[in-house]
């Protein structure tokens, strides 16, 4: 990789810490921070919270403690002054996880670190404890000399999506106000492909419940005639996709465009485990339907299984409905439309009752400031290419809580996490040359933002 001619040893001093990053990962992995006390124990994740309080401790932070929030998570939480005239960096990570899911699914125990063809994998290897990892690696490089003001936190629920950190923001404005705000809980587009992520799709979740019978019915005695709860649910459905597959709801724009990189057709598939043969859903590039337009999906259904199924004509059946929108759309717009579509899809006269679960707004960040332009600097003196721009499909609706905090700052979103690191998934990984090199990223960019700031 080009290296900075002016770096001093960064690179090589990052290279030297990789062996810790490693053991790091690993002491921290084997932590089943998962924040839902009905799966785990909730001193597991106070565990993994006081070991971020020992080792940012250790890297040069100052006053760093728990605090709880409202939803009874606890963020960790520290700060390193400004030298004078310096800008504030605020950098945030989670250190809760998902659950293991299907431990049958896993090729080696997900709370185990396991190295396996170059890549270490664990659950939360990348999401998001590889990039706990990589400000601890950045901060160790850099020393004692770290050009910028830091102000810390690191949350404790973002996986369970309760909302606690971003009520504390809320409430504690000025103790989190920054210049730039890191928010590392993305990644790059693919190994060795720098990427910041610039805009996040909301989403607007829903049952939808469809009755038709009084009660179950005989299916020889009464089945013909008799309305079908099901079968109204599965055309209900049915009616929110065209005939592509692609998303179709009455009063939303399903044809909107991506403007910053793509993504490639078959790598996208082989990201996404797309069986051979079978055709990806909707019209356009696969950016356009990832991070431009609307999309459905249906989380689940309640119905008769078939295993144990009676010979009778389903009388109600509910469909959990989740839509995930891209910015420009507003998330309540959405849920309305949503509903409105559903009802008025319903066949034969069917009952149709929705009853909303909740929204959360898409993001966009804005791209032009000091902050990106020290980004791509960093991005380019690492990576020897120039910083991409992605969406993402998913939410982290604590992005739309700081920008509405700290309207005047830059929110870059970056991290270890590529589409190989599975994240959520079983087996999920990390490549440890991305740990390495988006921490000299972010070493980098503490420095050149810096000088933004002198030459003003």
């Amino acid at each position: 990789m080009p290296q900075d001619p002016t770096d001093d040893g960064l690179a090589r001093r990052i290279a030297a810490l990789m062996p810790r990053a490693k053991a790091d990962l690993a002491e921290l992995v084997a932590i089943p921070s998962v924040a839902d006390p009905r799966q785990y124990p909730p001193q597991k994740c106070r565990e993994a919270a006081e070991w971020l309080v020992a080792a940012f401790t250790e890297a040069g932070l100052r006053d760093v403690h728990l605090a709880e929030t409202p939803d009874g998570s606890h963020a960790v939480l520290g700060h390193r002054p400004p030298p004078k005239g310096a800008p504030t960096v605020l950098l945030y990570c989670h250190y809760d996880v998902q659950p293991p899911l299907d431990d049958v699914a896993w090729t080696s125990p997900p709370f185990e670190l396991t190295e396996r063809d170059g890549r270490w994998y664990g659950r939360g290897s990348a999401d998001c404890k590889g990039n706990v990892v990589m400000h601890l690696t950045a901060l160790r490089a850099l020393g004692d000399d770290v050009p910028v003001g830091l102000k810390f936190v690191a949350e404790g629920s973002e996986e369970q999506g309760t909302g606690g950190l971003e009520d504390y923001v809320r409430a504690h404005v000025d103790e989190l106000h920054a210049d730039a705000l890191l928010v590392c809980d993305t990644g790059n587009a693919a190994v060795g492909v720098p990427t910041a992520t610039t805009t996040l799709r909301g989403l607007a979740n829903l049952v939808v419940g469809v009755s038709t019978l009084a009660g179950d019915v005989h299916s020889g005695m009464f089945g013909g005639p008799a309305p079908d709860a099901l079968a109204a649910l599965i055309r209900i459905l049915d009616s929110l996709r065209d005939a592509d597959g692609g998303t179709r709801i009455t009063g939303l724009d399903a044809d909107g465009q991506w403007a910053g990189a793509g993504y490639d057709e078959q790598q996208f598939r082989t990201d996404a485990g797309v069986l051979d043969g079978v055709a990806l859903t909707g019209t356009g590039s696969v950016a356009d339907r990832l991070w431009a337009r609307p999309a459905v999906t249906v989380l689940g259904i309640d119905c008769p299984p078939v295993v144990g199924s009676a010979a009778a004509v389903p009388a109600a059946a509910r469909a959990r409905v989740s839509l995930r929108v891209p910015p420009g759309t507003d998330p309540r717009t959405a849920l309305d439309a949503l509903t409105a579509h559903l009802k008025a899809a319903a066949p034969w006269g069917a009952r149709v009752e929705v009853e909303p679960e909740g929204t959360g707004a898409p993001f966009r960040a804005a791209t032009d400031g000091r902050a990106y332009a020290a980004l791509d600097r960093a991005m380019r003196e690492v990576y020897g290419r120039e910083i991409s721009f992605l969406g993402q499909g998913g939410s982290i609706p604590l992005c739309n809580v700081l920008a509405g905090a700290y309207p005047e700052a830059e929110i870059i979103l970056m991290g270890v996490e590529e589409p190989r690191c599975l994240i959520h998934a079983p087996n999920e990984s990390v490549d440890p040359a991305e740990i390495e090199h988006m921490a000299h990223v972010e070493a980098l960019f503490l420095r050149h933002y810096a000088e933004t700031a002198a030459r003003r």
